[in-house]
């Protein structure tokens, strides 16, 4: 399972941060799924610590320890693979729209417009014209919350 999570964090190829960044993101998703409602809302919460305690691991720091069983590590797993594989292939066809070359690595969940601005920014882009080309591709696209 790890090598299968260490390849997956390859492809992803989001920013390495330092394990001071790191410890703060986990505290801040363990924060988010102990306030949670609902099961869907814990397992998806669950899948941010589980993706955050990975991506810590792929950036470097296995110090960085899930604080869960492995039953939990597994579950969470399961709802983070396509979670944030659907995000980031939203993101990277979005990128496209604007140049065949521009590869956007992001993982945010686009549904949250003020996120966009942000993104938008980071890549040099239009924020008004990147809002309006991921409301119409978000027509056409599934995520999981």
């Amino acid at each position: 399972m790890k090598k299968v999570i260490h390849h997956w964090h390859t492809k992803l190829d989001m920013p390495k941060h330092d394990l001071a960044w790191h410890k703060q993101d986990m505290a801040d998703e363990l924060q988010e799924l102990e306030e949670a409602k609902g099961l869907i809302y814990k397992w998806s919460e669950l899948s941010d610590v589980v993706y955050t305690c990975t991506r810590a691991h792929w950036s470097g720091h296995p110090e960085i320890i899930f604080p869960f069983s492995k039953t939990k590590l597994y579950l969470g797993s399961a709802y983070m693979f396509p979670k944030y594989s659907l995000r980031w292939g939203f993101f990277r066809k979005l990128g496209k729209k604007f140049d065949n070359n521009l590869e956007i690595r992001e993982v945010r969940n686009p549904e949250k417009l003020e996120k966009l601005e942000v993104i938008a920014k980071k890549y040099n882009l239009d924020p008004h014209q990147f809002k309006a080309e991921a409301t119409k591709l978000m027509k056409k696209w599934v995520f999981l919350k």
